[in-house]
């Protein structure tokens, strides 16, 4: 499950966004940051909470050079039924990515053995296509946008600020440490 610091694997897709039907694939994670973000399925419990919590949170991601692709081993047409008929999930309007071969989570190695559905796995992808943060939950816990937001951050922190890294519950403005033989044992 070691995917950090690993490129992305090659994918194509359909998915559903600002009510259209769109290709996408690998090569639309490049370039810039992305988050992956895969659920278990379309019209369940946890899932519309997630999604819709992240809904909350797109505009601050974009401004930060971020796109959002939801994904989960549903159909395209499914997603846009989901959109369409529930109200928390008619606010999204990142990309929502229809996985049905499976192809996408197992790439990601969050593909559940047996049962065709994805784990809860949050992934964020810096310009190059590397992972560069992974995040997988269990089934009945629900993810935080804003802690997401937060690592996202951190991340583009240490890529534009070599030598530096960022403490825990860093946050935007705060000191970072600059790892050194100096710091052993002082902090």
């Amino acid at each position: 499950m070691a995917l950090i610091g690993t490129e992305i694997k090659p994918f194509e897709a359909t998915a559903f966004k600002s009510g259209e039907f769109v290709g996408v694939s690998d090569a639309d994670l490049k370039g810039k940051w992305s988050v992956v973000f895969f659920y278990p399925a379309d019209f369940t419990f946890v899932c519309p909470t997630e999604l819709g919590d992240m809904a909350d949170h797109y505009a601050e991601l974009k401004a930060m050079g971020v796109e959002v692709f939801s994904v989960s081993t549903d159909t395209h047409f499914t997603h846009k039924a989901w959109h369409d008929s529930s109200e928390t999930i008619g606010k999204i309007d990142y990309y929502m990515v229809g996985d049905p071969t499976g192809t996408i989570t197992t790439n990601f190695k969050v593909m559940r053995e047996g049962q065709g559905l994805a784990d809860r796995g949050t992934f964020v992808i810096d310009p190059d296509g590397i992972i560069q943060i992974m995040e997988v939950t269990c089934e009945g816990v629900g993810r935080n946008a804003a802690e997401l937001v937060r690592k996202v951050k951190a991340a583009q922190y240490v890529r534009n600020h070599p030598g530096e890294v960022c403490p825990a519950k860093w946050e935007e403005g705060a000191s970072t440490l600059a790892p050194s033989l100096d710091l052993v044992g002082k902090i």
